[in-house]
């Protein structure tokens, strides 16, 4: 009977360590996003996160202004990445992210995560 139970409570306990790294470690998708890096902040009440904003331009009118926009929203785990990232802001730049199924609280308010940021040829607008 005890075999039994401490099998279950085991096979129990598995599921749930499996299904906490897939909602939270598991990489979903991962890819480049491009853009103007709108804006980059240090916030948070009981966890500091960094949190940016990157819009996509899909058109543009003449080259400068944007007619089409998109924005991206990310969190930043790495500080040397936001340290990069805090030096380009107004620039065009691009980003590589992971995305998660759920976010923490020490990792940032979004599922997307940038690991890797480099500033776009001609990076000035």
């Amino acid at each position: 009977m005890r075999k039994g139970i401490f099998l279950t409570v085991l096979v129990v306990l598995l599921v749930i360590a499996g299904w906490f790294y897939w909602k939270y470690y598991f990489t979903y998708s991962d890819g480049n996003r491009t853009g103007l890096l709108q804006k980059f902040s240090h916030k948070g009440n009981m966890f500091k996160t960094y949190e940016g904003e990157l819009v996509l331009s899909s058109l543009t009118s003449t080259g400068v202004s944007s007619l089409g926009t998109e924005k991206f929203y990310f969190s930043v785990a790495d500080e040397n990445v936001a340290k990069k990232i805090e030096t380009m802001e107004g620039k065009r730049v691009t980003l590589h992210y992971a995305e998660k199924k759920g976010t923490l609280p020490w990792r940032g308010d979004s599922p997307y995560v940038v690991d890797e940021v480099s500033m776009e040829a001609g990076g000035q607008q």
